[in-house]
């Protein structure tokens, strides 16, 4: 059973038989937001980029992302670039796998963010959401969906992150500007 979170909220990773997770999937989708024109309703094609920035307390030691497509340790996997969005109704566009138990210690906080490399701004984007799967069974765990467009480039989409009891995945859905990840680090912090 998945559940729908609100900016903020978050759930543990522990599987309903008190196991933990040991594999989950991040999966993002979005879709241009349909324009009215002279000859009538029309799209324009939207690239977002997903990143998965890996952090140690408030420093950021490794990065997944389009261009680097492996973490350093190999535990988190991009699966490659989706230069359109829209692959179906509540698809995911792009992928990020996290092997949970081969995420080195010193990593205590993985956050996922979407940016426009184009620079187009997310009023030009609909249906934008983060899903959090168990890659063992295929379940969705969690959703986060993206409400309301905005003037930004950026999104900070969620963070999975190890707390007393295990991994937890917690929504953050702020906005942020910049066309690549390192331009949205800055806006990532006040979120660890």
């Amino acid at each position: 059973m998945s559940v729908n979170l609100s900016k903020g909220q978050g759930i543990s990773l522990q599987k309903s038989d008190g196991n933990a997770l040991t594999a989950v999937k991040m999966g993002l989708g979005w879709r241009a937001a349909r324009r009215k024109g002279l000859f009538g309703m029309r799209t324009r094609q939207i690239d977002l980029d997903a990143s998965a920035v890996l952090f140690a307390g408030r420093e950021p030691v490794d990065v997944v992302f389009f261009q680097h497509l492996t973490s350093n340790d190999g535990s988190v996997q991009h699966t490659g670039d989706n230069l359109v969005g829209g692959t179906g109704e509540g698809a995911d566009d792009e992928v990020i796998l996290v092997d949970l138990p081969g995420v080195p210690e010193k990593v205590d906080q993985i956050v996922f963010l979407v940016n426009s490399y184009s620079g187009q701004t997310f009023e030009e984007v609909e249906d934008a959401f983060c899903r959090l799967v168990d890659q063992g069974n295929g379940q969705e765990l969690a959703r986060y969906t993206l409400a309301g467009g905005g003037r930004h480039t950026a999104q900070i989409m969620s963070k999975v992150h190890r707390g007393p009891a295990g991994w937890q995945m917690t929504a953050i859905g702020e906005p942020a500007d910049g066309r690549t990840f390192q331009d949205v680090v800055p806006a990532i912090l006040p979120h660890l």
